[in-house]
């Protein structure tokens, strides 16, 4: 590969990383609010089909992107990416204590009570989603080269659907548990909520296959790559 490629493949992999954190962080932020969506009229454990968290909506993108740099740059640089969004989520819960300690003025639009009642629990809930987070991202990592090695870089839908599905399952199992540990969550919604977000992170990650498909596809185009090839960046 040449210098002017490897620079963009580069710039590529960079930008993916701060798609991959932005979306880390963020849905660490706004967790605490929760919606609906009932595609059908069903209670699971007395909880309806979908009631679950919006800080879902922009986590799945994480395990996609992953999934991306794991196809294409290799088990290292997707490893690197995790740390890396492990360093933020310390980071902006850092931020979010100094700014949750300093008083607000009186003529604050935002006053302490409000700015705690939306911040106050993220530096709980981030501890908690960065212990499974990490842990459910490296088990995404393991288990997806475990099958693309496997099939010797063929079947690409199998490695993506797999290894998203039991580190969901992970991730979703550890975080609702932890919650509910900590008073955030009552524990009469533990299992509805295990299992919506569950389902809903399934259907998710069907979604995403053909994005990442396309994914693959543009970055072999680009950079000439052949079926189980990876983009050395050193």
């Amino acid at each position: 590969m040449t210098l002017k490629n490897k620079l963009a493949a580069q710039r590529i992999y960079i930008l993916l990383g701060a798609l991959f954190i932005t979306s880390l962080v963020v849905s660490n932020l706004i967790f605490q609010k929760f919606f609906y969506w009932y595609p059908i009229d069903i209670e699971i454990f007395g909880n309806k089909l979908f009631e679950i968290s919006v800080g879902i909506l922009p986590y799945p993108m994480t395990f996609l992107i992953t999934d991306l740099i794991s196809e294409i740059y290799g088990k290292k640089r997707a490893n690197d990416i995790v740390v890396v969004g492990i360093f933020s989520s310390i980071f902006s819960l850092l931020i979010i204590y100094m700014a949750d300690s300093v008083p607000a003025t009186s003529w604050s639009y935002v006053k302490d009570d409000t700015f705690k009642t939306v911040f106050g629990n993220s530096m709980i809930a981030v501890f908690a989603s960065m212990l499974t987070y990490l842990f459910a991202q490296f088990v995404d990592i393991q288990i997806y080269h475990f099958w693309k090695n496997l099939t010797k870089g063929k079947h690409l839908w199998l490695r993506n659907n797999f290894s998203t599905w039991f580190s969901q399952f992970v991730d979703t199992f550890t975080i609702v548990f932890l919650l509910c540990s900590f008073g955030i969550i009552d524990w009469a919604n533990f299992k509805g909520l295990l299992v919506s977000g569950f389902l809903f992170k399934v259907i998710i990650a069907a979604c995403d296959t053909p994005f990442l498909y396309l994914g693959v596809f543009l970055f072999r185009k680009r950079f000439n790559l052949k079926v189980n090839e990876e983009i050395d960046l050193l």
